[in-house]
């Protein structure tokens, strides 16, 4: 069974539906971004699959040992309080949050943090204020506290926002190397040239129409051939697909 299986889904609030009909998975082992034009309905599908907002049809089911709590969430930079005075090794160490049964953090729960310090390059780090750094360790201290809540599945909202193209990169290299590693990667993104060089999969939300297939499918739709200009990466294809580099 897939981690998330996604069937029919409708969603929206009371001032209407945002989308319906919508249905695709996410396996264990893929990188999926979500791609559309503002409004599409990202956020709301992000919100859906961490259980903060309720289906109004349809079905979202968890499988392989994957549960909502066990998910790790990095937000987008606006949602976050980046002004706490809270040291580097706090912050990560808060993502164990839902492995807590003491009023106390157990030895287990450090290791776990200092673990994913390590793993993202920030160990060095450790005893730094967090509102000190720079929006790209910033960033990677968020994916440390994210990974301390899973060991099967991130989801990424936005990541890259208001990060220097240098900081950008860096960051989806190491998303990158940790699905290499065997984390399953969900990524809200509205780059879509990095979204088809990184993913495995893409769900192109697009009013009431969507896509939701491999990135190879994708590159050959007339999803892609809208929104892309690039080098096809195909291996058995010389294609170069007309459009924009961004969705907007």
């Amino acid at each position: 069974m897939s981690y998330i299986k996604c069937s029919d889904l409708k969603m929206g609030y009371e001032d209407g539906v945002v989308f319906e009909n919508l249905s695709f998975s996410v396996n264990k082992g893929e990188y999926l971004c979500i791609v559309g034009e503002n409004g599409s309905g990202k956020s709301t599908l992000m919100k859906g699959l961490l259980g903060l907002v309720n289906p109004l049809g349809g079905s979202i089911e968890y499988g392989e040992g994957l549960e909502k709590k066990g998910i790790g969430y990095l937000p987008q930079q606006t949602d976050i309080q980046s002004d706490f005075p809270s040291s580097v090794y706090e912050v990560v160490l808060s993502g164990t949050l839902n492995l807590r049964r003491i009023p106390f953090y157990s030895k287990e729960q450090k290791k776990i943090a200092l673990s994913n310090m390590d793993r993202v390059g920030i160990l060095d780090l450790k005893s730094k204020c967090f509102q000190d750094l720079s929006g790209g360790q910033q960033q990677r201290v968020l994916l440390a506290r994210a990974l301390c809540a899973t060991t099967k599945l991130i989801i990424l909202d936005e990541p890259i926002t208001g990060l220097d193209p240098l900081a950008s990169q860096d960051l989806y290299d190491l998303v990158q190397k940790l699905n290499k590693d065997g984390i399953t990667v969900v990524m809200v993104s509205h780059d879509i040239k990095s979204a088809v060089t990184h993913a495995s999969h893409i769900l192109h939300l697009s009013g009431d129409s969507y896509f939701y297939g491999t990135t190879h499918e994708y590159m050959h739709s007339p999803y892609g051939a809208k929104f892309l200009i690039t080098d096809c990466p195909c291996d058995d294809c010389q294609h170069t697909h007309k459009g924009g580099n961004k969705l907007v």
